[in-house]
């Protein structure tokens, strides 16, 4: 925080997207700190591998540019844009000084911002980990849509951030039975750390559960999680395609057992909690569900913020290994 002598800087240094498969780190001009806006100082931010990946290479479809916007975006689509939306800092002016927050900012070791974008970070989350804060927002409002009943049996596919985050979600609540599916090994060691039960594509029992939630980004996650469905069961899609067309089987057993298709998208918040929850309690909500040890587990990589250029194409690849990555300032 700034201490008295000391003076403000107006200048930060913050991630741009500036073509197809670059990126650079330029210093940026602050806007004026005004009454009731906050200065924070970036400490970690979070890199969200699916979204970035298409912001990265460029793949973002021009009917999408404006519903695809991140809240605090800086630069229109295609490039040269400012992104993200998991950002963790400590308040150094204005209202709440000293207090840790999570913002939905792009990456930048400093910003200014309407204080009601801060959300306080409980004091039981340690900060590195309130970076999953958004993807949990995600999580929270996919459990809101598909309104899992007592008894009912869950299927994941898919063991990105977002699948996991939901596994774990699924998995607190001792009346629901939870399997998790991926094409990645590995997953199965995380898996077995979390008391999570895991199952290899192939061995998913087909017409038995109640609820799939794909996050697989895959035209064949797609196709196992509506073939995984019992009778009226519900898929709750998860997955961003970006400009790729999708094409799936619907003949079958997809209409003789009534199944339903539902889209789950954190712009808005699900009918069942929308006249109650305004977009800030639901974030506040999911910074509260990051209480669970368990969950540093799914921080698999760090990389420094000086850094990040050289790293994003490694990071964003198709299959790169781990789960999330953390930017540390």
């Amino acid at each position: 925080m700034v201490k008295p002598g000391e003076t403000m800087t107006d200048q930060g240094h913050a991630l741009v997207y500036s073509a197809p498969g670059e990126a650079r780190i330029e210093t940026v001009e602050l806007p004026p700190l005004r009454p009731g806006m906050v200065e924070v100082e970036t400490l970690y931010s979070g890199l969200s591998r699916g979204t970035e990946r298409l912001v990265f290479r460029g793949m973002v479809p021009k009917d999408e540019w404006s519903r695809m916007r991140a809240p605090l975006q800086v630069g229109d689509f295609p490039f040269p844009v400012r992104y993200g939306y998991s950002t963790v800092g400590r308040v150094t002016a204005g209202d709440n000084t000293g207090q840790t927050v999570f913002c939905l900012h792009p990456h930048q070791t400093r910003f200014r911002a309407d204080h009601a974008w801060a959300v306080p970070v409980p004091a039981e989350v340690p900060p590195e980990r309130a970076i999953l804060a958004a993807n949990m927002e995600t999580a929270l409002n996919a459990l809101w849509d598909a309104a899992p009943r007592p008894g009912e049996r869950c299927l994941v596919v898919g063991a990105g951030m977002v699948g996991w985050l939901i596994t774990c979600l699924l998995s607190a609540r001792s009346d629901l039975s939870v399997v998790l599916t991926d094409v990645v090994s590995e997953t199965g060691a995380v898996a077995n750390d979390l008391n999570v039960t895991f199952v290899t594509p192939d061995n998913v029992p087909d017409g038995r559960f109640d609820i799939a939630f794909h996050c697989s980004a895959a035209e064949a996650g797609l196709q196992a999680a509506i073939d995984s469905l019992g009778f009226e069961g519900r898929l709750i899609e998860l997955s961003w395609y970006g400009d790729r067309p999708v094409q799936v089987h619907l003949g079958g057993n997809f209409h003789a057992n009534r199944l339903r298709i539902i889209s789950s998208q954190v712009g808005h918040v699900a009918p069942s909690r929308r006249a109650s929850t305004p977009h800030r309690r639901r974030l506040e909500l999911a910074l509260a569900a990051l209480t669970d040890d368990r969950l540093d587990r799914l921080i698999t990589g760090e990389t420094h913020f000086r850094d990040l250029p050289a790293a994003l194409p490694a990071l964003l690849s198709d299959g790169a290994p781990g789960i999330a990555t953390r930017i540390v300032y």
